[in-house]
């Protein structure tokens, strides 16, 4: 198998079972080995590498916790921004789009650079195979064509900085093309292939982009069930597809798991396959020269982190998790320790610095924000115990996992525009969720004696963290217009924010 610079390898066997993490080899290549840890004390339920059905992981959760709960008028259920989405308009799309297929060469140069890392799903090495038939179809019909029309669109998209700074008055780019891909689906979506789904796994792909999760969800949902037939029996997926149809497989886990974080939505039941699908390996190089990179690190990456975020909602979150400080003890040291392990199995590449400096590659902005996401959540049942209680606080241990809380916190909301623009295209809406999550906890903080005291030693000083707030509330005012449910959230900070101040005298 022919694998381009920088991609990695997976040794033998590359399924990872809910007891099982992947760890980096002194080569490069990676191996599975047994997660560490067990034997601690606690029941591990089924498949805690999967988002538990009911959680309390979702940001608008946060609005029911003491002193938070104090900054909004009225309470806001959780299944508000479902119910919001739900009610949204349509996108309208143009059934005759005018297509510029002149000069097509800049965004299929961009994808492959900028966009195809965060995905890994569609191959450098064939490209050209899939162009060719696509212009013989005149780009009318078939698989390739709705291929190439969504890699021009996410392309296209790549080249223009942040949705959220477009003039309202304009059309998003890659709009043109992804009207064009969008009449092609009806028929793709017919047919259980390994191509139509990595068709309508693009598509959801350009949804998120442009802030529209609840359609990228139904497409996922199309893409789930070609997967789950193609998957369930020996002989279904065609040979030499074997690689595209694991990687549109992850890349399907990925989202949904991104959406059931935030959204009460059925699951597809895609996962019952995560233990029996492989990790991707490296596409076969086809033709002597791809037009890009098999650019594989970030995509494996964030397919550990994912199942570590998933363990942390099984574990902490989850109907059945710890009620007390004391029984999260020793979960809380676990996931921590994995997650240290999984930065510490990142390439030298990947590696992102802990300090505060503002970094030049997007791959290591996203994935030190996912990072610093992770830990925050991990730590969060802290910071309730201490604002349910304030006496809680004079547990030095659990002073100490506040500070890892909130310094994590402070991490992911410092710089807050420069490091929400690096995964624009395709973190957008889960990022402003995040962010959100966030910073009311940083708020809820500030309005208590001891959370206060330990911000102080985090910052310069508690001015500082009115700045921070003040630059996310900004920020999230620019997505407002973008969903509704990121317009509630900019409403419920920007109140919070205003009761915020006139409950500490400011």
């Amino acid at each position: 198998m022919a694998l381009s610079t920088g991609t990695p390898s997976v040794n033998g066997g590359t399924t990872m079972s809910n007891d099982e993490v992947m760890v980096q080899n002194e080569n490069g290549t990676f191996s599975i080995l047994p997660a560490p840890g067990h034997g601690l004390g606690w029941t591990i339920p089924t498949n805690i590498s999967t988002m538990p059905k009911i959680h309390t992981n979702a940001a608008l959760h946060l609005l029911q916790w003491p002193l938070i709960c104090d900054l909004v008028q009225r309470p806001y259920d959780p299944q508000i921004l479902l119910s919001l989405e739900m009610a949204r308009s349509p996108l309208v799309l143009s059934k005759t789009p005018c297509l510029d297929l002149s000069n097509t060469s800049p965004y299929i140069e961009a994808f492959f650079a900028k966009v195809n890392v965060w995905y890994a799903c569609v191959n450098p090495f064939n490209w050209r195979s899939h162009y060719r038939i696509a212009l013989s179809n005149g780009f009318r019909e078939g698989p390739e064509s709705c291929i190439v029309l969504l890699v021009l669109a996410l392309g296209q998209a790549s080249c223009s900085g942040s949705i959220s700074r477009l003039p309202s008055n304009e059309d998003p780019p890659g709009l043109t093309y992804f009207a064009a891909a969008w009449g092609l689906l009806p028929a793709l979506m017919m047919r259980s292939s390994v191509l139509s789904a990595q068709c309508t796994i693009l598509a959801s792909a350009y949804l998120f982009y442009l802030v529209r999760p609840l359609e990228a969800w139904t497409l996922l949902s199309s893409t789930s069930t070609k997967l789950q037939l193609l998957l369930s029996a020996p002989g279904r997926i065609p040979a030499g597809q074997k690689e595209l149809c694991e990687r549109v497989y992850w890349n399907s886990l990925l989202f949904e798991s991104d959406l059931l974080a935030e959204l009460d939505l059925p699951h597809s039941g895609i996962v019952q396959f995560e233990e029996n699908v492989g990790l991707p390996g490296g596409f076969v190089q086809e033709e002597e020269e791809g037009v890009g990179r098999d650019e594989l690190w970030y995509f494996l990456a964030e397919i550990a982190l994912r199942r570590l975020l998933n363990r942390v909602s099984q574990l902490i979150y989850s109907k059945d998790s710890m009620s007390s400080t004391q029984s999260l003890e020793p979960v809380v040291a676990e996931l921590d320790f994995q997650l240290a392990q999984w930065y510490e199995s990142l390439p030298q590449a990947l590696q992102f610095p802990y300090n505060r400096s503002l970094l030049q590659d997007p791959v290591q902005t996203v994935l030190r924000l996912r990072y610093f996401a992770c830990r925050t959540i991990i730590y969060r049942p802290y910071i309730l115990a201490v604002l349910d209680n304030e006496q809680a606080a004079m547990d030095p241990s659990v002073r100490e996992n506040c500070r890892k809380c909130l310094e994590a916190a402070i991490r992911q909301l410092e710089h807050i525009t420069a490091q929400s623009h690096a995964g624009h295209v395709p973190y957008l809406w889960q990022g402003a969720l995040s962010i959100i999550s966030q910073t009311l906890l940083i708020m809820g903080a500030t309005m208590s004696p001891s959370l206060s005291g330990i911000l102080s030693t985090l910052v310069p000083h508690l001015d500082a963290v009115d700045a921070i707030i003040n630059d996310v509330v900004v920020e999230i005012e620019r997505y407002a217009h973008l969903a509704p449910s990121l317009g509630l959230g900019a409403e419920i900070l920007r109140e919070a924010e205003m009761r915020r101040r006139a409950y500490l005298g400011g």
